[in-house]
């Protein structure tokens, strides 16, 4: 779901954008200019950076994206980090090889509310803005949107909230959380006598600790709406004094402010910030292909453990397949306890497809999904990753999430069916 971080004041932005190229970028060849291509790509983004972003201050434009056009969406959700203050997650000089192995998928069909398509269908729709099939490290299918290559970044929304899960484990297996059976208030003591800092980390990575929270984005009195944003002594400030609605760990309630404090709870353990964490721990060893970037709530501030790092489409199959290899990277080391993987996979008792931040499925695949349609999908079964960026019509329920979900199926069921 979207973390209302995203929503950003803009009155500075104007003049914050990406610089046009200068006349550097320009060779001048007799009497005429060869102009670099990559330069007046460059340029025509930063002017249209710089339009949505006065349309936006003026109020011609919504100031909360989730209101913004689509073709508007497409602009502010491949440059997240020009809206808000970001810190980026960096790689190294490697990157986990992907090799390409286009597969014929062209006899394939899915239905969806009653007609038949094809893969070629869906890819060609305008919300499919990348969309990648990984099997045995093997690149079976990869598309881009006209305008995004396999560089480009794309925020992922609630896609973070499965990555601040893996890094909690890390965190474990490092030694700074003892146990997911520890509670909230022994690394947030201003939580100490509050229901909420008696719930466990465990609970809390099941959206479950029992505390009254209202998820409604169309209630301006929500809490959501309230505190969705909010990090630091303000977060823990609001959770102090939510009540308690149910016993811990029993009844599931989707809660963006949850995973926001899952995120205070592993920066507090690790005397560090998310983003850096991220970086030595996986993005780093286990090789992405380039820098992301990852929203916080100020300069200098706190990343949201509930939202956007923006990263490529290939680095969400990587972190797919870091997921399935359980935490171990290339070299053998272990970054995740071992079994983590399993337990953030196994149901628990309030709720039979959500794990530890990850969606399941009755025959074993998982998937992390923001809204407008992110996602990794996970097959381990079939040592199977496919990856999507979305801009669909509308946050959730769109007939694009539908064609999204069918064509992964069909997809992943073919995939099984020749590996048998």
């Amino acid at each position: 779901m979207f973390n209302r971080l995203f929503i950003v004041c803009l009155t500075a932005l104007i003049g914050g954008c990406a610089a046009a190229p200068s006349d550097s970028h320009l060779a001048s060849s007799g009497s005429h200019a060869a102009v670099d291509p990559a330069a007046a790509a460059q340029a025509s983004t930063a002017s249209a950076l710089r339009d949505l972003s006065a349309r936006m201050t003026s109020g011609e434009a919504p100031q909360n994206p989730l209101f913004l056009s689509q073709e508007d969406r497409r602009l502010a959700f491949a440059h997240t980090e020009k809206f808000m203050p970001a810190r980026v997650v960096k790689t190294a000089d490697h990157a986990y090889p992907l090799t390409p192995a286009p597969a014929d998928f062209s006899a394939l069909r899915y239905e969806v509310d009653g007609q038949r398509f094809s893969v070629a269908d869906f890819l060609a729709m305008p919300s499919a803005m990348g969309y990648m099939v990984v099997k045995d490290d093997q690149v079976l299918l990869e598309h881009y949107a006209d305008g995004n290559d396999a560089d480009s970044i794309w925020v992922s929304f609630s896609v973070t909230k499965s990555v601040t899960s893996m890094l909690i484990g890390a965190a474990i297996q490092e030694g700074y959380i003892q146990s997911v059976d520890d509670t909230v208030d022994m690394y947030l003591p201003r939580l100490r006598g509050t229901p909420y800092g008696a719930a466990r980390i465990e609970d809390i990575l099941h959206m479950a600790s029992g505390m009254a929270w209202n998820e409604d984005y169309e209630d301006p009195k929500s809490d959501v709406a309230i505190a969705g944003t909010y990090n630091g002594v303000p977060l823990t400030d609001y959770f102090a004094q939510l009540p308690r609605e149910h016993t811990a760990g029993e009844v599931f309630n989707y809660n963006t402010g949850e995973a926001n404090l899952a995120g205070e709870l592993l920066r507090a353990a690790i005397g560090n910030n998310a983003a850096t964490f991220l970086s030595q721990q996986i993005w780093q060893p286990f090789g992405m292909s380039r820098d992301a970037t990852w929203l916080i709530d100020m300069p200098g501030g706190g990343e949201a453990g509930g939202c956007c790092i923006s990263a490529t489409l290939g680095d969400y199959a990587r972190l797919g397949l870091f997921a399935m290899h359980d935490g171990v990277l290339p070299n053998g080391k272990r970054v995740l306890p071992e079994g983590w993987m399993s337990a953030s996979t196994t149901p628990f008792e309030g709720r039979d497809d959500y794990g530890y931040m990850w969606w399941l499925s009755d025959d074993g695949s998982y998937r992390a999904g923001g809204i407008f349609a992110q996602m990794i999908f996970v097959d381990p079964a079939n040592n199977l990753v496919i990856s999507a960026h979305g801009n669909a019509p509308t946050a959730v329920n769109s007939a694009y999430h539908k064609h999204l979900a069918a064509v992964t199926g069909v997809l992943s069921q073919h995939i099984a069916k020749q590996s048998q």
